[in-house]
């Protein structure tokens, strides 16, 4: 953009005085180079939309239970004390009260010997010499009487432990010394572009300076008054967290075929997926099939995860669904310890979708053995009533 200002100053501010038709066709030249180049963008940012989320659970909204810490909202952990939120905050009476998008964001607090960080365990291992597109929305909190100079995100293999883990080559840090990172209590966007080396495993958003205090700039007290005044804090909301593959050109691969296979698959082996009608509407359920669990047990057996994957990449292509993922039990035992372990067996697969990278809204809920749909007399009867299903809230 600011090429095409450079050259518009250039040709559009004459020094000599050329002729009309000269300075119009130079005109429609500047023109139709900036339309080119903005539709080549447009259609790039289509291109890289279109990627999936690598990051688990980027807006926050799924969470195991209401509470204050962003443990809360799994898969993420923090190092210190890193606040959840799930409403705006009551007396926040700025214009972008509470998050940016959905209800539930998180905080990170710096002072002059203190920082926080958030860190999450990626879907899947970035790749070598891959090219990746990161964006978060940050806040300052309007309590802040300070900024920070620098805040980004890093990128390791086992995760950030200490300053010796920090490595500019492995990080998108957003820098402004002179005026510190704000925007009036406004929600902005700090993005980039990451090649990976390979192998990072985590993403890790705060502060990476070796020393904290050095980053800190306090508010102007002409522009902010005297809330400027005080111990030192910069706080910072953060929302929407997404990193995104950019889409490269495929070599075409060469394939020979040697022989053919074919394998039967028995009525226990059905496809849940495949078995989900075209449209579905709000109300409707997905019995999942092929999910295991150990007898008496709420975690998953390595045999469930084939069928799991395919239920997180069929959610990913409906984003706006609102899901709840509801456990179901026998009436084998206690009803009390049915409805605590259908509850445990729904949050494994709810846990695992995020973990899958599903961005949807969800909920998970047990229901004990209030819900049979087989005869319970039977053993074919308690298999059936022994099960998990997605049951479609908001579509």
């Amino acid at each position: 953009m600011y090429k095409i200002k450079l050259i518009l100053n250039i040709y559009i501010r004459p020094k000599f005085n050329w002729p009309a038709s000269y300075l119009m066709l130079r005109f429609s030249y500047i023109i139709f180079i900036y339309t080119f180049i903005s539709f080549q963008t447009f259609l790039f940012a289509q291109e890289l939309l279109t990627n999936k989320n690598l990051v688990p659970n980027g807006s926050f909204e799924n969470y195991k239970k209401k509470g204050s810490s962003i443990k809360h909202a799994i898969p993420w952990t923090q190092i210190a004390s890193v606040d959840f939120y799930q409403k705006p905050i009551d007396n926040d009476t700025t214009k972008d009260r509470g998050a940016i998008d959905g209800e539930c964001y998180i905080g990170l607090r710096f002072q002059k010997h203190y920082k926080e960080f958030a860190q999450v365990k990626l879907v899947e291992p970035l790749k070598f010499k891959h090219l990746y597109y990161f964006e978060m929305w940050v806040r300052s909190g309007f309590w802040s009487n300070a900024v920070l100079k620098s805040f980004g995100v890093l990128f390791t293999k086992t995760g950030y432990k200490n300053q010796k883990d920090v490595d500019k080559a492995f990080m998108i840090d957003t820098i402004n010394v002179k005026q510190g990172l704000h925007n009036n209590y406004k929600w902005f966007k700090i993005s980039g572009y990451y090649k990976s080396y390979g192998g990072e495993k985590y993403l890790t958003i705060g502060n990476f300076s070796e020393v904290i205090k050095k980053d800190l700039l306090r508010l102007n007290f002409f522009k902010y008054g005297f809330r400027v005044f005080g111990f030192l804090e910069a706080y910072y909301f953060v929302d929407n967290v997404k990193l995104i593959p950019v889409k490269e050109p495929e070599e075409p691969i060469e394939v020979e075929i040697v022989g053919s296979v074919y394998v039967e698959k028995s009525n226990h082996q059905q496809d849940s997926i495949k078995s989900v009608k075209e449209t579905l509407k709000s109300g409707d359920k997905i019995v999942l099939k092929n999910i295991y669990f150990d007898e008496g047990k709420s975690y998953l057996l390595p045999d469930s995860y084939q069928e799991l994957n395919k239920v997180a990449k069929y959610l990913n292509q409906h984003p706006e669904w609102v899901v709840q993922i509801n456990g179901h039990s026998d009436n084998t035992g206690s009803k009390r310890k049915n409805l605590k372990l259908s509850e445990e067996r729904a949050k494994a697969v709810f846990t695992y979708l995020i973990e899958k990278g599903v961005q949807n809204k969800m909920y998970f809920k047990g229901f004990g053995d209030s819900m049979p749909i087989g005869d319970n007399n039977t053993l074919e009867g308690r298999i059936k009533n022994r099960r998990v299903e997605i049951e479609i809230l908001k579509n």
